[in-house]
């Protein structure tokens, strides 16, 4: 699955639509509608904030982890800490 996959099916598990998401990013639906299809880049600032609403990683939104993981800015790695 893509990183822009993810924030698909994360959207549709979680009973959202385009926008109301793009409505917590304050952006248009069509310009959400864009990442979510790999039309537009995603910046990290969107990263940041869908991390948070949805309580999962970056790594899980971006398609580098298939734990979601939780945003907690702690290091949950194995052996850290």
């Amino acid at each position: 699955m893509t990183y822009y996959e993810n924030l698909r099916v994360i959207r549709e598990d979680r009973g959202y639509t385009q926008k109301q998401i793009a409505e917590v990013l304050e952006t248009t639906q069509q310009y959400y509608s864009d990442y979510e299809n790999g039309k537009r880049e995603i910046p990290i600032r969107v990263y940041i904030t869908l991390s948070k609403f949805y309580n999962v990683s970056i790594d899980f939104l971006a398609g580098q982890s298939s734990f979601p993981g939780a945003s907690s800015g702690s290091d949950d790695r194995a052996g850290v800490g």
